[in-house]
């Protein structure tokens, strides 16, 4: 009986999570009504309840499991060479396009979102901070030259999603490496 509860709550959470991001592909989440998503889902509202305090609790628990995921498949990578970070930034990217609709989705191309940022913090905490002290940045400048490099990567991967992942992992990454070691000045010009 339990197994079947269990299976039940767990199909009720998928279906939940489902209906949710067809809808914000429709429509921002601070639009979405529970009730709309209850009937999506074609669930009654005190199910939904039993599960979520809210549409925002639900959306934020989709942006901490791909999180957490992300971060697990990340973990496996060594990144301490300019070579090992291009890799490093060549899995992110596929596991974006793994989950490309989830994170077209979450990363809301019109705006910022809580998604975006917990993909910057993590950015920061595997990209980032490896290298910053390995090339003995000056401290006091650290976080400003993070913070554009960062905010630039994201804004170059949305685009890259929304652009229907027009060119390989492999590519953008080579493309995301360039800009961050050498700048403009170290791309050819065709």
């Amino acid at each position: 009986m339990n197994k079947r509860l269990d299976r039940r709550k767990q199909y009720t959470r998928m279906v939940l999570k489902e209906s949710l991001m067809d809808l914000m592909k429709e429509k921002p989440i601070s639009s979405v009504t529970v009730k709309e998503l209850c009937e999506r889902a074609d669930i009654n509202r005190s199910t939904f309840y039993t599960h979520y305090a809210d549409q925002f609790a639900l959306v934020e628990q989709i942006e901490d499991e791909l999180i957490q995921d992300l971060e697990k498949y990340l973990n496996t990578v060594n990144f301490d060479t300019e070579e090992e970070t291009k890799e490093m930034t060549e899995r992110l990217l596929e596991y974006l396009a793994s989950r490309a609709d989830d994170c077209k989705t979450l990363l809301n191309y019109d705006g910022d979102s809580t998604f975006q940022r917990k993909v910057t913090l993590v950015a920061y905490r595997f990209i980032l901070n490896e290298q910053m002290t390995a090339k003995q940045i000056d401290p006091t400048i650290t976080e400003y030259i993070s913070s554009f490099i960062v905010n630039g990567c994201i804004q170059m991967m949305k685009l890259w999603l929304y652009n229907n992942m027009d060119k390989s992992p492999k590519e953008m990454s080579l493309l995301i490496n360039n800009f961050i070691n050498k700048g403009l000045y170290g791309l050819s010009v065709k």
